[in-house]
């Protein structure tokens, strides 16, 4: 399923996931696949949202619990979920999301900014969000999400 909205300008493509009953989207040019859950081996000392890593091809991808890593409640994944494989800078992490809804042909246009009653972490992390159809879909940055360094996370 897919929704574009003003196809008349150029478009990038966002993809939708649900996590809870919260909507957010990322740009499908840093989604390299999207695969079922698979459990994930622990890491000792890894941050508390990161939830393991797993073997992708031969390579060893972290699996990230997206909802705790926006500050929201831990997710207890089942077979529904799934995993957004997508690069952020040099790195490809595992995101782990509740479904995903949908890719949304979106213009700068279509964005609104976040809200200002947003703390200081949710507008680093949010783009914007877009109204489409009755539905608020926040655009999250993953470059803001997973620095490319260690000293650009504090």
């Amino acid at each position: 399923m897919s929704y574009a909205v003003n196809n008349h300008s150029h478009g990038r493509e966002l993809i939708a996931f649900r996590i809870g009953d919260q909507e957010f989207c990322v740009n499908i040019m840093s989604v390299r696949e999207i695969r079922g859950w698979t459990p994930a081996t622990s890491m000792p000392h890894a941050p508390s949202y990161v939830l393991g890593v797993i073997n992708l091809r031969g390579a060893v991808l972290p699996i990230v619990d997206l909802s705790m890593r926006l500050g929201m409640k831990p997710v207890e994944p089942t077979v529904r979920h799934v995993i957004i494989v997508a690069q952020v800078g040099p790195k490809v992490v595992g995101l782990l999301v509740d479904a995903v809804s949908d890719i949304l042909t979106v213009t700068d246009d279509n964005m609104q900014p976040t809200p200002d009653i947003a703390n200081e972490a949710a507008k680093a992390y949010a783009r914007g969000i877009f109204a489409i159809e009755g539905r608020m879909i926040c655009q999250l940055e993953l470059d803001a999400l997973f620095p490319h360094s260690e000293s650009e996370a504090a």
